[in-house]
């Protein structure tokens, strides 16, 4: 079969949990069923490093699809001409997206569908494209896969989808997240703290993700703490309607001990979660929180969120707080800075625990399903 990706999350030092996902998932794909051919549709010009597989034929269909007239430019317009162009056989779209105007078999991956629980927290236009199209591409996906159970309940129950339609694969942790020495990590602080130790965030800011819970949690910590050395370390970019955030930040006591990164290349990003205290990860509503989970394979407990995905993905190998209560918050800043071999129990489960999660197995499942279609229509 000639199958096509939608790569299009694929950005050099710019990968987020979708590119990120994008990645991990369609490379090993290609490996697994190297008797397909196989064609990574980017929206704008790609980098090199992303084909890795000689197997893989890159194509470029415009126009550059972020915003919501472009993203129906490019997925009804463009894509069904490339691939009637292309012959393509199978479309799989793993960032929540297909095209409605192609009656090719399409399988989907949704992350989550925050938009339909905190509409406020994404432009007006988005959300209505959002709840508008997500409900059709569920109709239209020959299969659904979701990244976690609580992802699979929303889709099941918000759209009325078959749950025989839909299968949870639970994303994975690159290779790239394990432990560091104590001589790494402190390379790393002298190059971003000035050599203090740090809790850290990693993600995309906005409402949604909560990071005005943690810079709360945080100014209250070192109110209660004065003589902590500790820093918060920010990686993401920022989003959207952050007000409150920049509106509290800027009048914070303690706002010198935060140190804001973006664009960080994902060599760096590993070594910056590495050699983190803590991750903390406050999410008001996730798909799965890829960062939980790289965090723990570095051997970095968390603190995250009570009710979340994150909470399936953690278990006892972290804090597990109401993300709104910021004493809850504060204190367990408190109890990760202060207390050296709760700390050390809490990254040995961590790191166990993190085993359970394989982009080896995420992609087998997904190819599987592509080996069911193939043969489908090898007997037609």
């Amino acid at each position: 079969m000639r199958i096509g990706i939608n790569t299009r999350f694929l950005l050099k030092d710019k990968l987020e949990g979708i590119g990120v996902y994008t990645q991990e998932v369609s490379n090993r794909i290609v490996n697994i069923l190297p008797e397909h051919d196989w064609y990574f549709i980017f929206d704008r010009n790609y980098d090199e490093k992303f084909i890795s597989n000689e197997k893989i034929t890159p194509l470029i269909s415009s126009p550059p699809a972020r915003h919501p007239l472009l993203w129906y430019c490019w997925f009804e317009k463009s894509l069904p001409r490339l691939f009637s162009k292309n012959k393509i056989d199978l479309f799989f779209s793993p960032d929540g997206y297909l095209s409605l105007s192609s009656n090719i078999p399409q399988l989907l991956t949704i992350h989550d569908i925050a938009f339909e629980y905190y509409p406020q927290s994404i432009p007006w236009l988005v959300n209505k494209y959002y709840r508008y199209y997500t409900p059709k591409y569920c109709e239209k996906a020959h299969h659904i896969f979701t990244i976690s159970q609580h992802t699979q309940s929303d889709i099941i129950n918000n759209y009325n989808v078959n749950a025989l339609k839909t299968s949870v694969i639970p994303n994975g942790v690159s290779e790239d997240f394990k432990p560091l020495s104590e001589p790494q990590k402190s390379v790393v602080k002298n190059k971003y703290t000035q050599g203090k130790p740090y809790f850290l965030y990693v993600g995309a800011i906005h409402p949604r993700k909560n990071v005005i819970s943690i810079f709360q949690a945080f100014e209250q910590y070192k109110n209660t703490n004065p003589n902590s050395p500790y820093k918060l370390v920010v990686v993401g970019r920022k989003a959207w309607d952050n007000i409150a955030l920049m509106d509290f930040y800027a009048q914070m006591k303690y706002k010198q001990d935060i140190v804001w990164l973006e664009n960080i290349p994902r060599e760096q990003l590993t070594q910056i979660i590495g050699t983190a205290t803590t991750m903390i990860y406050l999410s008001l509503y996730e798909g799965f929180g890829l960062p939980v989970i790289e965090s723990m394979a570095c051997g970095v407990t968390c603190i995250t969120s009570l009710n979340s995905p994150m909470e399936e993905v953690i278990s006892d190998g972290g804090i597990i707080v109401n993300p709104l209560n910021i004493s809850e918050i504060s204190n367990a800043m408190t109890q990760i800075s202060s207390n050296q071999p709760f700390l050390q129990q809490l990254n040995n489960k961590s790191l166990e625990r993190s085993k359970k999660y394989s982009w080896d197995i995420a992609a087998q499942s997904i190819a599987n399903k592509i080996v069911s279609i193939s043969s489908i229509n090898k007997q037609r």
